[in-house]
This record gives C-alpha cells, sequence and structure tokens, in this order.
C-alpha cells in the first residue's frame, strides 16, 4: 500500500473535522504508519490505536468492517441475517457501535444493540438467546487506553474461525472505504423494523446464569467475608456486585480508578 497516496486519499475525502486535523498535524514517521496497510482482521477480529488512517481504529475502519461482514452474512445466511452489537467503556466504543449498527440496518442486516455498556461475555449470551448470525463487540479487551477493537462471534457465540475469517476478509477487502457503507440513522433504523435495544430483561437472564454456575453451597460457606473489587477500566461493576449481593455476600468494599 502507498501510504503517500493513501494519505492524499484520506486527506480530500473524510468529513470528520477531528480525524481531519489529526491527519494535518501528523509528522512523515506517523502518516506512514497509519497508512501504510489496513487494520489486520482475524479471529480476534480488528484492533488498533484509536486514531486517523486505515492502520488505526475509526469510524470509517468500523464501517468498512461491517459492510463486510454485512455482505458475507447476505452471501452465506439462509433468511434475514441479525447481529448482537455491544461496547464496553472504551474511547468511542459507543460511537463505533452505533456506527456498525447503522451499517448493517442500511444493508438490511437485523440489529440488537445493547442499550447500554456491558462486559464483553453479555454479547455471546445474547448471541444464543436471540438466535442472532453473529456478535459484533466493541474492545479492546487488556490493551492500553489508546486502543480499541471489533470482536466477532459466530451463531454459536463463540470466536469465529480462521476460515470464517477469511471469508469476512475477503468482502472487506472488496469495499470502498469513503462509497459503500452509507449509515442512516439509529432512529431510521429502529423506524423500519431493524433495530431493537436490548434491555435489563436480557442482563437479567445472564446474571442469572452466570449465578447458576457458582459451586459455593451450603451453610458452611462464609458469607461475611470481605471482599475488595476494582472494575479497573472494565464494565463489571453492576453485574459482580449484583452476583455478590445476589450470593449473599455484602461485605463489599468497591475500588474505582
Amino acid at each position: 500500500m502507498d501510504y503517500k497516496k493513501e494519505y492524499e486519499n484520506w486527506l480530500h475525502r473524510i468529513a470528520d473535522e477531528e480525524l481531519l486535523q489529526e491527519l494535518k498535524d501528523m509528522t512523515e514517521a506517523e502518516r506512514e504508519d497509519a497508512l501504510y496497510r489496513d487494520l489486520a482482521f482475524g479471529t480476534g477480529g480488528l484492533r488498533g490505536i484509536i486514531g486517523a488512517g486505515t492502520n488505526r481504529m475509526n469510524k470509517y475502519v468500523v464501517a468498512k468492517a461491517s459492510y463486510g461482514l454485512a455482505q458475507y452474512l447476505k452471501s452465506s445466511v439462509d433468511g434475514q441475517a441479525s447481529v448482537v452489537i455491544g461496547y464496553d467503556s472504551r474511547i468511542k466504543s459507543t460511537e463505533f457501535a452505533h456506527v456498525a449498527a447503522c451499517v448493517f440496518a442500511d444493508q438490511g442486516i437485523k440489529v440488537w444493540l445493547w442499550s447500554e455498556l456491558n462486559p464483553v461475555p453479555t454479547v455471546s449470551f445474547a448471541v444464543r438467546e436471540l438466535h442472532a448470525s453473529v456478535g459484533v463487540m466493541i474492545t479492546a479487551s487488556h490493551n492500553p487506553s489508546k486502543y480499541n477493537g471489533y470482536k466477532v462471534y459466530g451463531a454459536d457465540g463463540c470466536q469465529i474461525t480462521t476460515e470464517v475469517a477469511a471469508s469476512i476478509l475477503t468482502e472487506i477487502n472488496r469495499v470502498d472505504i469513503f462509497e459503500d457503507p452509507y449509515p442512516r440513522s439509529l432512529d431510521w433504523a429502529e423506524e423500519q423494523g431493524l433495530l431493537s435495544y436490548i434491555d435489563s430483561a436480557m442482563m437479567d437472564k445472564y446474571l442469572a446464569a452466570v449465578k447458576s454456575q457458582s459451586i459455593l453451597f451450603g451453610d458452611d460457606i462464609d458469607k461475611n467475608v470481605s471482599i475488595v473489587y476494582t472494575p479497573l477500566n472494565g464494565t463489571g461493576l453492576k453485574p459482580v456486585m449484583w452476583v455478590l449481593s445476589e450470593s449473599g455476600y455484602n461485605s463489599i468494599t468497591v475500588v474505582e480508578e
């Protein structure tokens, strides 16, 4: 990939003022690193530094990946395909999730969007509960805060296989990042019946399933033990506190970063 050509392409075609200014402020070395290749897509989906360029996580790259995944679904799923989308507390996670939702809906894919940020496993759980074709989670797991990512799960709620990732990548590589994705609004998607929000009832099911996996039963369990918990930069505070409280553990100190 000719990074200088790509730089000029981005400079003259993007409409996002924040990303445009970032491009203009780049050094030559920064331009090369941001645009010398496409961000890699594999069994773990996408993961990269947030910013402008083909080798960065931004709304254009997210839209391109979503458009490619939509084409894969339309060619491989009988009937209407569907996707569950979740997002965590990382920078721009909500924005990226909404962009993905709009692209999928615009391509006729039914979208189930979590109504608030949640832990990664809730997407896997909801995919199975709703019998969705795939799941998408906007997260970069343990990577530093300047990263974000785009994880894809199959209909079984598991991470996609190497073969499926390769097929999705083939579709992504066909996409013109500035021409093909024409995402409309979330309101439009909802009006068309292509977008539904996942509410607290699904979270209740998820938490009940988590609680049922406990191996600590009986009168010998000391429920008064002192517990210190920190969600760090994650999204586990609400579900962890609920499960502990419902299990009878009430001596909990929360340390928030």
